[in-house]
């Protein structure tokens, strides 16, 4: 899928341009992206006059140009009197629709303490012309029958996708799993209290809609919740939590910003996004159910704070039965952070960008300078050194290299990092009237031996040139995407299995990305900004397969992704297939699932008790490193390791830790039938224990058979028995089963 990247065009703009003027009341208390956003509306107010914010006694406003931020206020009562209004309020956090005339006066008002708002981000699965096979724990094979996320919701915020699939169905089609839909993009809103789009909550609305607003050229959170928690239809291909609940929120980020009329695009923000997780949870709660949520999208980390309030309202909107698992980002291949320590005279890289402009920041508690080069006939070089920038007006420098008459426009702002305040910041933008560095090279260092210097890449590259072979520098850390360096979500990175499959052509398409469970060179990874290790865990998502948007299909025939199909099959009508993709949007989706089985065994896990469980119970792929660490976190997610650690069932005595393959069903007076992959070579020996340890029921039996009934076993209904079975290979191991 196209990835629109206008995150990052929308940074360039607050970035770039004219000199800052000095903050006036109140901006300081904006986060930077609010305070470009009001400095904007002073030139729509000019170039329209009609557009100014008119604000009567009774907070009304004829603007209809809102964005929604969060605010941390001291009364509620402050916000209707500049039109602003609350739109929830979690842990002591407003998500407030604000007149975009009024953030000034808003900020001004002693009564606020702070206001953020951070524009959309970007979807996450990596979109390749080649796609490869799922890993088989994605069919759900080796997982205990009974804990299917029965009784639990697996939410997806996402982008793409189709109501219809027969995937997000019960295997045998009979039950539509899919309970709710808030499509925030939606333009059905006649009566809709949503302050964005609408929601849809019975099977014939959301089967009458078929698909969200985006779904004929989006396709991604068909994808990722297909892994979470497709039923797998007629095929192997089944999600984590494959009879879990579904309640979906279709948002809107930067791969789909074209449907959004200009005048609304303010609201749809981190804080837009919040109100999508509260949705979630607040029907889980309803309903009287756990709840998990999978975030496939994210955006950089920065040092400005543009996440401080998201993150205080993540903490309060997670806790016992309600968990937000989020992709780790496709970033890893990328050089991301540079350090010149002490006693180092300099260090730097060339600079490219698809576009006219590149970022990067720089963070130190010492002086230094910074020196740009430009590689024409000459070096045109250009030297700033940071107190020069922090004497400038508003602690921002801007200046221009003649770089052999074409001109790069340069600025540099300060300002101390969120969080630290005795660390001090400074962007580094670069404009030019073509792409950088590919019209001619362009250089960067930080210089000076008695200073130690961290860089990091906001957008472009660091790469290398033949002009100066010492300037190569950057390492492929600090990636991790937000919120998934938020200390309360458990942030996910990407493993890698197979390297190739033949798709619906019959041809053999190979991508390698890594193989036998190591982690994916795309794979972001930590530190995060603040120093904390990140990812927490990893999961398959290098060629996996899962459901696509039938509806994306049909109008894209030819779309470069459709070398990933594996066949296609049909469905009340329909044609749909099964596809081919990568990255840790695959990856977050299938955690979220394992967890939602964790929650089926344990409905009030909390965010700590599931880390608690990845600790102690994921699989650590190089046994040569410790753990936690920057690249694995804790290690691959074990669900069934996870689900007899929080049952007590591997401390008892006899036991093993591997699952049996062997299928173990329950009939409905009781008995236990057991079903081979293959018929017994030699004796199969049967213990089944109650959780307390205490054996129930014993059993040798003969070799030659494929399937067993056990009519002398009865067990209590809902109670949960550890199965234990020996044998040879084939059957040997554990498993989990509820009366």
């Amino acid at each position: 899928m196209k990835q629109l990247l206008m995150t990052g065009v929308i940074f360039l703009m607050l970035l770039s341009g004219a000199p800052l003027q000095a903050q006036q009341r109140g901006m300081g208390k904006m986060s930077p992206w609010l305070r470009h956003i009001a400095r904007l509306e002073t030139s729509w107010a000019r170039q329209d006059a009609n557009q100014a914010n008119r604000v009567s006694a009774y907070g009304e406003t004829t603007d209809r140009r809102q964005v929604c931020a969060l605010a941390d206020v001291a009364t509620a009562e402050v916000l209707p009197l500049y039109g602003s209004r609350s739109l929830a309020e979690v842990g002591g956090v407003h998500i407030v629709s604000i007149p975009i005339g009024q953030l000034r006066s808003l900020a001004a008002d002693p009564r606020v303490r702070r206001i953020e708002a951070h524009p959309l981000g970007t979807a996450l699965n990596d979109s390749m012309a080649i796609h490869l096979n799922a890993l088989p724990a994605y069919a759900g094979t080796d997982l205990p029958q009974p804990f299917t996320g029965k009784g639990v919701v697996v939410g997806i915020m996402d982008i793409g996708f189709d109501l219809t699939q027969p995937n997000f169905y019960s295997r045998d089609t009979t039950q539509y799993r899919i309970k709710r839909l808030w499509d925030m993009l939606s333009t059905d809103t006649l009566g809709s209290e949503f302050y964005v789009g609408r929601d849809y909550t019975t099977r014939d609305e959301l089967l009458k809609l078929q698909h969200s607003r985006d779904g004929r050229d989006l396709t991604h959170g068909t994808y990722t919740l297909g892994i979470a928690a497709g039923s797998g239809y007629t095929s192997n291909y089944r999600g984590m939590a494959p009879e879990s609940d579904i309640c979906l929120v279709a948002n809107a980020v930067s791969n789909n910003a074209a449907y959004i009329d200009s005048v609304n695009y303010y609201k749809y923000t981190y804080a837009t996004d919040a109100l999508g997780f509260k949705y979630i949870y607040d029907y889980a709660a309803s309903v009287n159910k756990p709840c998990v949520i999978s975030l496939s999208e994210g955006s950089s980390q920065d040092f400005r704070g543009d996440d401080l309030l998201y993150y205080k309202m993540i903490k309060s909107l997670v806790g016992p039965g309600r968990i937000l698992v989020s992709a780790a980002g496709n970033r890893g291949w990328m050089k991301d952070w540079i350090h010149k320590g002490r006693c180092e005279q300099s260090k730097g890289a060339f600079l490219y960008a698809e576009n006219k402009t590149m970022i990067v920041t720089t963070k130190s508690r010492d002086d230094f300078s910074l020196r740009v080069v430009a590689y024409r006939e000459k070096n045109d070089t250009l030297t700033i050194n940071t107190r020069e920038v922090m004497s400038a007006q508003d602690s921002t420098l801007n200046t221009v290299l003649d770089a052999g008459g074409a001109k790069l426009s340069v600025q540099v702002e300060a300002y101390p990092s969120c969080y630290d305040e005795s660390d001090m910041c400074y962007d580094l933008t670069i404009n030019g009237e073509s792409y950088i560095g590919f019209n001619f090279p362009i250089s960067f260092e930080v210089v000076g031996a008695d200073s130690d210097v961290e860089v990091f890449r906001v957008n472009g590259a660091f790469g290398g040139s033949d002009k100066n072979r010492q300037l190569e520098a950057g390492e492929r850390t600090h990636n991790i995407l937000s919120p998934s360096s938020s200390p309360d979500v458990i942030c996910v990175g990407a493993t890698a299995y197979r390297l190739g499959v033949i798709n619906h052509e019959g041809k053999y398409v190979e991508f390698d990305d890594g193989k036998d469970g190591e982690r994916a060179g795309m794979s972001s990874v930590g530190p995060t900004f603040d120093g904390r290790i990140k990812p927490d865990v990893m999961a398959p998502g290098i060629n996996v397969i899962s459901s696509y948007n039938s509806f994306y299909i049909e109008e894209h025939p030819n779309a470069s992704d459709a070398s990933g199909n594996m066949f296609y099959y049909d469905f009340n009508g329909r044609t749909y297939t099964w596809n081919c993709n990568s990255g840790t949007s695959g990856s977050s989706p299938a955690v979220a699932g394992v967890i939602a089985l964790w929650l089926e065994a344990c409905p009030t896990l909390s965010p700590e008790d599931v880390m608690d469980v990845i600790a102690h119970t994921s699989r650590h792929n190089d046994p040569t490193l410790s753990y936690p660490n920057n690249l694995y976190g804790w290690g691959e997610i074990d669900a069934y390791g996870g689900l007899l650690y929080l049952l007590g069932a591997d401390k008892i005595d006899g036991v093993t830790r591997d699952p049996s393959k062997v299928r173990v069903s329950v009939t409905g007076e009781g008995a236990v039938r057991l079903v081979l992959p293959e018929p017994a070579q030699s004796a199969v020996k049967v213990t089944v224990y109650e959780l307390s340890g205490k054996v129930k029921y014993r059993q040798r039996l003969v070799p030659g058979e494929s399937e067993y009934l056990l009519p002398s076993l009865r067990l209590a209904r809902g109670q949960v028995y550890v199965v234990q079975i020996d044998g040879d290979a084939a059957v040997k191991g554990s498993l989990i089963i509820k009366g």
